[in-house]
């Protein structure tokens, strides 16, 4: 159908559609979120380097920001702007009294947050371990990683055309954050940090450390979005217009949580 839409807009002649009055979009409200100084950035030392997750930000053309404007619905997904970009509105002599309504499909429309928050130990990626319980000085420990691992983010639940619901929340998140976020993030075996943690005489001393997370929580609004002319003047008409909480984990790419303890008995 989405096809369909695009080429009967393919073929019609360039249009200036006038302004329609509409207050524009809240922003987000920008939170501070205070790294803890037992994470690390190991974006240097990281021997998997993770492709930059790139948040679809996308600046909608003339065009779009007159469709944008001619519906009360607000409007984030970055596939529909992409697909209203991609697109023109053109008329042949006397198409001023052509009347059409095309059917662009059923979409997840924004996500209003609702919460933001970050686990700084979302899961454990590696363990080092150093026994000095036959020392009689402390040892130094510092970190290396074991073994690659892999954390994945995700949706809570299944729901329509869910990656674009991704998509919003990330940039949602990324903003109130300022967090480098990615629903996939490696950490590379034997990647380093030169911090050194002392390990007393006869006690036994283990390194943790754990890829962050952020938990993102808010609603999703869907609607069935057609593309109406009449007179001249194209417009987006939203209908059946519905809301669904959604809530996602998205990792925190490339910084790692450390946690030192020592014991007199191996855990």
């Amino acid at each position: 159908m989405k096809r369909i839409a695009l080429l009967l807009l393919a073929f019609m002649l360039a249009i200036t559609a006038p302004a329609y009055g509409k207050s524009e979009a809240n922003e987000p409200e920008q939170t501070s979120f205070k790294i803890p100084d037992s994470v690390l950035s190991i974006s240097k030392e990281n021997t998997y380097k993770n492709a930059t997750q790139d948040l679809p930000y996308l600046q909608p053309s003339e065009f779009a920001k007159q469709l944008l404007r001619s519906t009360e619905e607000q409007i984030q997904n970055p596939d529909l702007i992409r697909l209203m970009n991609e697109s023109s509105i053109q008329f042949p002599q006397l198409g001023f009294a052509m009347r059409a309504s095309i059917y662009l499909g059923e979409w997840p429309l924004a996500y209003q947050s609702k919460g933001t928050e970050v686990n700084w130990e979302y899961q454990k990626v590696n363990t080092n371990y150093i026994d000095n319980r036959g020392g009689n000085a402390p040892k130094s420990m510092s970190y290396l990683q074991e073994q690659q691992k892999k954390v994945t983010g995700g949706l809570s639940a299944k729901i329509p055309n869910g990656e674009a619901v991704k998509k919003m929340m990330m940039i949602s998140a990324a903003e109130k954050t300022s967090l480098p976020l990615a629903f996939d993030t490696v950490v590379g075996q034997g990647t380093k940090k030169n911090q050194k943690y002392n390990v007393p005489s006869r006690q036994v001393g283990y390194l943790y450390g754990y890829v962050p997370a952020v938990q993102e929580k808010g609603n999703v609004t869907y609607g069935e979005v057609y593309l109406t002319i009449k007179g001249g003047k194209p417009r987006l008409d939203v209908k059946n217009v519905t809301e669904q909480g959604i809530s996602a984990w998205i990792p925190v790419q490339d910084n790692i949580s450390f946690t030192f303890m020592a014991s007199t008995q191996p855990k």
